[in-house]
């Protein structure tokens, strides 16, 4: 079962069934999944569950919606939002619940058993993490009632509103950072499980005040009430978050022949498949991100998209399959090498980390926080540290950075910048990051923030009949609405995937 790949010492899945290229799961999201009893062997479980799990599976299903990658077949439901999208199939919420959030309840417990408060505190951060992008993808969801490690298993949890999951998101990271503060019995890489951090509590900190601003800047429609958009407190929390590129939170792969050591989206991994060619949004915003007259190629375009066989880059129009031309080679049929693959660059290779976190997202919300508040000298500053970061990062060399940020002065500057260069830098920098998809929906799927975003080609019209119509949530999974139908929301197509998260209604 490929999900073993991602269970860290000592731990035991549940009975599950497998179907389609991943898996099914039909046991409550109250399931516990694991029985370990010294938290230092359960950490890297926990931290390989968040990305290897759910994170992966956040990130893939919206890959057409985010346009960063395409299908090399025509009409793919998660591309056009249609078929297997309006029945619930194979989505983050298993993988959420069943896998990854159970492990972070185990942490918390054993942290608290074994009087080792750093270890709840990373549970609790993870917890948050999970929760996070779980909510931002479903808007309500389950949350105290999930399995805790200590309760009996309830198999008709209730759902809590997607405010009421920010509230607690907010307190669990809250509660992380005094945590880690504390005196503990067992320093968290005690046998190496820390995978992320390596056992430094500054860096959990500042991963967890970096968490805190991402979810505070998800409020940038609520003017009112006791959770409202605060640009101060994100300035803030950004300026004690983290602040290197080393600081970074990411999962590295080594690659090789096991399927589990490669990153997902290579061509080696479990999720290639999604991601078989690069979108042509992305690589036309990469021939020109910065929107100046005389179009200036970005020096991230080779290092991130590899060149077709034919030369040059060039993507394919997400939903559109047929564009792709077949023809027969050694009596097979192959396509088109026109067109740059979506494995192999600097994401997509077989030893390509996957980034929870990174120090240039810091900077950009710092920079979108700034310009909300006023402050264009500041905002930019903020704008350009992003984008040295995300570059250096990268390692694109001295020269062509330096021209790059030198470009941005003289074709932007304090007074031209707008909150366009600032969510464009940011959804080059993001990529792969299921994060990406709550800016496009806060920024309304604009393409003046997102300079030629179009919907894909054949999408659902039943559905989605006019032009600016955009998917705004994911279906809950169909397991769920089998066993817990009674408390979840409305799951009817035409509601769950039209109608917008509460972060993004004004208020």
């Amino acid at each position: 079962m490929k999900i073993l790949k991602y269970i860290g010492i000592g731990v035991i899945i549940i009975s599950t069934s497998c179907s389609d290229d991943y898996f099914d799961v039909n046991s409550s999201e109250t399931a516990p999944t694991t029985t370990s009893l010294e938290p230092e062997y359960r950490i890297q479980g926990a931290i390989e569950n968040t990305t290897g799990t759910a994170q992966y599976r956040g990130s893939r299903e919206v890959l057409g919606i985010v346009q960063y990658g395409a299908q090399n077949v025509e009409n793919y439901y998660s591309e056009t939002w249609s078929k297997e999208l309006t029945t619930g199939n194979y989505f983050l919420w298993q993988n959420a619940y069943v896998y990854a959030l159970p492990n972070t309840a185990d942490l918390i417990v054993l942290g608290r058993e074994y009087n080792a408060p750093n270890y709840s505190a990373v549970g609790k951060i993870l917890r948050a993490y999970i929760l996070g992008m779980t909510t931002d993808q479903y808007g309500d969801i389950v949350t105290d009632q999930t399995y805790d490690g200590e309760s009996s298993m309830n198999l008709t949890p209730e759902f809590v509103t997607q405010k009421e999951v920010y509230q607690t998101i907010f307190q669990l990271l809250d509660e992380a950072v005094a945590e880690l503060d504390q005196p503990s019995e067992i320093k968290l890489n005690e046998e190496g499980g820390d995978v992320l951090y390596q056992g430094d509590i500054e860096r959990w900190k500042k991963f967890a005040y970096a968490i805190k601003a991402r979810y505070m800047n998800h409020l940038s429609k609520k003017n009112s009430g006791d959770l409202a958009y605060d640009a101060n407190e994100i300035i803030a929390l950004c300026e004690m978050a983290i602040a290197t590129n080393q600081e970074n939170a990411l999962v590295r792969f080594v690659g090789g022949e096991a399927e589990n050591s490669n990153q997902p989206f290579s061509e080696d991994g479990y999720g290639s498949s999604r991601i078989d060619y690069f979108s042509e949004f992305f690589v036309e915003l990469l021939k020109n991100p910065l929107n100046i007259n005389e179009a200036y190629q970005d020096p991230r375009l080779p290092i991130i998209v590899p060149e077709a066989v034919n030369g040059g880059f060039q993507g394919i129009m997400v939903g559109a399959g047929d564009t792709l031309k077949l023809k027969t080679v050694g009596g097979k049929q192959v396509y088109d090498d026109n067109y740059s693959k979506g494995n192999g660059g600097f994401y997509t290779s077989p030893d390509s980390p996957t980034y929870m976190f990174t120090y240039s997202e810091v900077k950009f919300i710092e920079a979108e926080a700034k310009f909300r508040s006023g402050d264009k000298a500041g905002a930019f500053a903020d704008l350009k540290m992003g984008v040295q970061a995300d570059m250096e990062k990268l390692e694109v060399p001295a020269a062509a950075m330096n021209e790059y940020l030198d470009i941005l002065d003289t074709e932007i500057g304090v007074n031209n910048i707008s909150l366009s260069h600032i969510m464009v830098q940011k959804y080059i920098a993001n990529m792969l990051n299921p994060e990406t998809w709550v800016d496009m929906r806060r920024m309304d799927y604009s393409s003046d923030i997102y300079p030629g975003l179009q919907r894909p080609e054949n999408v659902n019209l039943d559905i989605f009949p006019n032009d600016n119509d955009w998917i705004e949530a994911m279906m809950y999974e169909y397991n769920e609405e089998d066993r817990n139908y009674e408390n979840m929301p409305d799951n009817s197509p035409v509601i769950r995937l039209t109608t917008p998260l509460w972060w993004n209604t004004p208020e």
